[in-house]
């Protein structure tokens, strides 16, 4: 049984008219970092979707048995949901939402568009993966948590506090999975990447933009950290990510 939903990090779901948007959050975060562009794009008339993703959202512990498969399967479940009542679909995503955004791309060429904001496509290196498993070994679970990586005074993400170390190893072996097969993403893609990200390398955002096919716009954030949608920059990111949705797909009425 899981602990209760954190106050703030409950799913989002609005309906609009024909084009559909999916939005995901990031690793050990909640609906709480993304609920401020999921609001924006409900309220361009978009039907919109985000999911909390499995063990997020609660308490740490109720993270610990979740991998990589949990939160792929959550966001191909979401996806074909709503691609099922919708004429079109953009996917949006933050850091692991970034991730499942592309991997999401990658396997729905008829996806209209991503937009992500400081995703995660590349491992961390060799020396800290073995740093991670010797902390399993040495019966370690959670490490200090990635969370609130904000410029913005006063702004907070609601993230876990700590961050399960099995389910990080998930998380980069996708990331370097999904990260070796860019080219398959031939939709156009909207990219933000945080100059000063202290969670996600920004080179992932520059591999993406080097390598997708299709069409790519790359907005540098100067001002932000890593959780740039709840930073300085999040009515930049709102405003930007409407406007490129908009010129994406074209609305039509519900029936």
């Amino acid at each position: 049984m899981t602990a209760p939903i954190i106050p703030g990090a409950e799913p989002y779901s609005a309906t609009g008219d024909s084009r559909g948007a999916l939005v995901l959050h990031g690793f050990t975060g909640n609906p709480q970092s993304m609920r401020g562009l999921a609001l924006a794009l409900a309220d361009a008339g978009l039907t919109v979707e985000l999911p909390l993703l499995p063990g997020h959202g609660t308490e740490v512990s109720d993270m610990l048995p979740t991998r990589w498969q949990d939160w792929s399967d959550a966001a191909e479940a979401a996806y074909a949901e709503l691609a099922a009542r919708s004429d079109s679909v953009v996917v949006v995503g933050l850091s692991m939402g970034g991730l499942l955004s592309v991997w999401l791309a990658e396997r729905h060429p008829e996806i209209a568009a991503i937009a992500v904001v400081n995703p995660i496509l590349t491992s961390p290196g060799a020396d800290t993966l073995a740093l991670i498993e010797s902390m399993i070994e040495n019966g370690e679970e959670i490490a200090p948590g990635i969370g609130s990586d904000i410029a913005l005074e006063g702004a907070v993400e609601s993230a876990y506090a700590g961050s399960p170390l099995r389910a990080a190893l998930s998380l980069f072996a996708a990331a370097a999975e999904v990260g070796a097969e860019l080219e398959s993403v031939t939709c156009p893609v909207l990219v933000f990447t945080s100059l000063q990200d202290h969670v996600v390398d920004p080179v992932s955002s520059e591999l993406l933009a080097a390598r997708a096919k299709g069409p790519v716009e790359q907005v540098k954030l100067e001002r932000s950290f890593h959780v740039a949608t709840l930073d300085y920059d999040k009515d930049e990111i709102e405003a930007r990510t409407v406007e490129f949705v908009s010129g994406v797909l074209s609305p039509s009425p519900r029936s």
